[in-house]
């Protein structure tokens, strides 16, 4: 099992502060004999605020990244490497399960909000939830680019 980022409690305490339910901490994923365990598993009822119906059940992932390293490139590598290989797996085995690369306010300013880092957001199509994690709560989630293109 792998072991935990630094803000992995702060990120899990922001999920569930904004109603969701942790159902995996890790979520594993398992594809052609091989396991990838991602940092957590949540769901939650989404909720029809006209009709006030629910509408269903939303279920996401989220790999949580620390860009702490010397090299701000070489997270960059990491961190698209495994979401990338995280999102090809669960398309396979549990397609209607959202992906989402968890990082904190400095990586989000940083490396998504700068022209190298939102580039590769936009190409790729990451899902990004930023977290505040001295309050531990989430700040904003983003979808690159702003049109689906999945």
């Amino acid at each position: 099992m792998p072991a935990r980022d630094i803000y992995h409690r702060a990120v899990k305490a922001a999920l569930i502060a904004e109603g969701w339910t942790i159902t995996h901490d890790p979520y594993r994923v398992e594809f052609g004999g091989k396991d990838v365990y991602i940092d957590l598993g949540a769901e939650r009822d989404a909720i029809d605020p006209v009709l006030a119906a629910e509408r269903g059940t939303t279920r996401i992932a989220v790999e949580i990244k620390t860009f702490s390293g010397p090299s701000v490139i070489a997270d960059l590598q990491q961190a698209v490497g495994q979401y990338l290989l995280y999102r090809s797996w669960m398309r396979r085995t549990e397609p209607e399960r959202l992906l989402y690369l968890a990082v904190d306010t400095e990586a989000a300013l940083g490396v998504f909000d700068q022209e190298f880092g939102r580039s590769i957001a936009d190409d790729l199509q990451i899902r990004l939830v930023v977290v505040d994690t001295t309050v531990e709560r989430i700040v904003t989630w983003t979808h690159f680019p702003a049109t689906d293109r999945s």
